[in-house]
């Protein structure tokens, strides 16, 4: 390949905008990283495939694309939702634009996510919001912990001047006491740095669902669609195993509680492309999926599902959820999760160095 051509291929590859492009019997011919990354899949697995294949029936009008190609018709449609066939939801603006080459007429599919930037002004809103919560949270919890242990230290004191009868009310005292400095240790969330080596995150996966096959009562089908071509990471394996635990836990409750038919929970990982992060720009990214087909998220605490003591579930402390963001703050990653009813997807998202790939790509 000429150094001219390597360099447009380049060039293609770092734009976010997503270029897909088909021929005149809307097979696929191209796509570049951003419209693999618009798939999840790869090249090869695009080129070639029909179009449509890709979609929900009905999703994409291939008679209007028909007819933009004997036409020789451009156009451009605002706002409208992509639906995949692996229940995925994307709202794009796009143009379709006609382009003859010597291999004959194509169309040149340009795919621009809205929903990232609106991704992006909420993961500010949130992590703004998420650092006041954890500064109240760690103001309260100093103005808590010094009095309780005056009052623990007090009821050790009494203890000794009482008689065996009247012990076990100091008893129950310091007991309390420890209980509700455990309390305040939990909101305060992991405060240690992550121990990094490198690790294989399925390693991690595969130890997250075989305590899923323990904990669960309920017979849950698991499902894994894991992608080989994720490189070993520069990662905290005990701290990524609790931030999945964690959110499979919410899962398994949720389907339990609402006696889901033919309950399941989907454990999927992929490499996204060019992604910003806490304001960093990353290359290549680590996807975690954990997919469950419950009654969704309650919309009235969706906003604040990472706050700590928010929970939806009986008896919950909603304090899981609150760390498993911690964990991959610690790794400078986020959490995501969109939900409606029958289907609940969180998605980790651990950025990935180049040299950790080996290569340069």
């Amino acid at each position: 390949m000429q150094s001219t051509e390597l360099d447009t291929q380049q060039f293609l590859n770092s734009l976010n905008t997503a270029l897909v492009m088909v021929d005149d019997r809307l097979n696929i011919v191209y796509a570049n990283h951003a419209g693999e990354a618009l798939f999840e899949t790869g090249r090869k697995q695009l080129c070639g495939h029909r179009l449509d294949d890709f979609f929900l029936p009905g999703n994409i009008d291939t008679t209007r694309l028909r007819a933009a190609l004997r036409h020789g018709e451009d156009f451009t449609e605002n706002e409208i939702r992509l639906c995949f066939r692996d229940n995925r939801n994307v709202m794009v603006d796009l143009t379709v634009t006609n382009l003859q080459l010597e291999e004959g007429a194509r169309l040149l599919f340009e795919v621009k996510k809205i929903d990232q930037q609106k991704r992006i002004s909420r993961e500010n809103l949130q992590n703004a919001q998420h650092y006041a919560a954890r500064e109240l949270v760690r103001g309260l919890a100093h103005e808590i912990k010094n009095p309780l242990g005056g009052i623990r230290g007090a009821a050790q004191l009494l203890e000794k001047e009482l008689s065996e009868e009247h012990k076990e009310f100091t008893q129950m005292i310091i007991e309390q006491s420890d209980r509700l400095r455990n309390l305040v240790d939990r909101l305060l969330g992991p405060n240690s740095l992550p121990r990094l080596n490198w690790n294989n995150v399925h390693q991690a996966l595969e130890q997250v669902r075989n305590l899923m096959r323990v904990d669960s009562e309920t017979p849950i089908t698991i499902i894994r669609d894991y992608d080989p071509s994720i490189p070993p990471l520069m990662i905290d394996a005990d701290m990524i195993q609790q931030a999945v635990l964690n959110i499979v836990r919410n899962s398994i409750q949720a389907l339990t509680e609402s006696e889901t038919p033919n309950p399941q929970i989907r454990l999927v990982t992929r490499i996204e492309r060019q992604m910003t992060i806490q304001g960093n720009r990353h290359a290549l990214i680590a996807k975690i999926k954990v997919i469950d087909n419950g009654p969704g998220i309650p919309s009235d605490i969706k906003d604040t599902l990472f706050y700590p003591m928010v929970s939806s579930k009986q008896n919950g402390s909603g304090l899981g959820l609150s760390i498993s963001q911690t964990l991959i703050n610690h790794h400078g990653g986020k959490i995501d999760v969109e939900s409606h009813p029958g289907h609940t997807e969180f998605v980790i998202y651990i950025p990935i160095d180049r040299k950790e790939t080996g290569n340069d790509e």
